[in-house]
């Protein structure tokens, strides 16, 4: 079993910036990949951004440019650093363990971490 905890949504304004932490436990990730997620009221659940076990990085078009993942190995924590953000960025954000290596959007959930992006 994989516990995954987000943390470091918030408020925020038009034009800044927020970084989301998953810390999993359970068992290691680096050879599964992890990928964020996000759910906008009344939207279903979208990639936002994957990092596979070979490092490789994926986003979905509207973050490309703004938002970045990373993950530390270590400490079994991945990061998504999102810059620039927009209203349109407001949402849940989750973050997911694959149980099959980089297939994404099945598996371990977060519990979500809200993001709202409003001046």
């Amino acid at each position: 079993q994989v516990q995954l905890v987000e943390s470091g949504g918030g408020l925020v304004q038009p034009g800044g910036s927020l970084r989301l932490s998953c810390v999993a436990s359970g068992s290691s990730r680096s050879s599964k990949g992890m990928a964020w997620y996000r759910q906008a009221p009344g939207k279903q659940r979208e990639l936002v951004a994957a990092i596979t076990s070979g490092d490789s990085t994926h986003y979905a078009d509207s973050v490309k440019g703004r938002f970045t993942i990373s993950r530390d190995n270590v400490n079994d924590t991945v990061y998504l650093q999102m810059n620039k953000l927009a209203p349109e960025d407001t949402a849940v954000y989750y973050c997911n363990a694959p149980v099959l290596s980089n297939v994404f959007g099945m598996g371990y959930w977060g519990q979500g971490t809200h993001v709202t992006v409003s001046s």
